[in-house]
């Protein structure tokens, strides 16, 4: 037997905000909001369960902000790594220093409550 990652939950101050900027970064769709205000987002044809993980935007009234314990990584699926960080700069994300050297073949940036994640250089296959 084994198990299988399926949702991620990140607590935030404005889960509408954040669930905006995520639907948007991965090309994900609401798939549902919970009486607490949580929202959660993932693939239109997947859902929960399916081959990604859905994302939930908690509310939270002292979310933690800057590098967490894990982080997201994203990908380029369909253009290439610099097309993706000016799409990514637009929607909201931005640069974040963490000592990098400059060598470094990803980008370490923050969402718009300031959550660090890095974008990867290598491009991956849409589903």
């Amino acid at each position: 037997m084994a198990c299988r990652i399926s949702e991620l939950v990140l607590d935030c101050a404005d889960p509408d905000r954040l669930a905006g900027f995520w639907r948007a970064v991965l090309g994900y769709v609401e798939l549902g909001r919970e009486e607490d205000g949580s929202i959660e987002i993932g693939p239109a044809d997947g859902g929960f369960g399916g081959p990604q993980p859905t994302l939930v935007l908690s509310p939270s009234s002292d979310p933690r902000a800057g590098k967490l314990p894990l982080h997201i990584d994203v990908s380029p699926t369909d253009q290439d790594q610099g097309a993706e960080l000016e799409r990514l700069l637009a929607l909201g994300a931005r640069p974040v220093d963490v000592g990098q050297t400059g060598a470094e073949n990803w980008h370490v940036l923050a969402d718009p409550e300031g959550n660090e994640f890095c974008l990867l250089h290598d491009r991956v296959r849409p589903l």
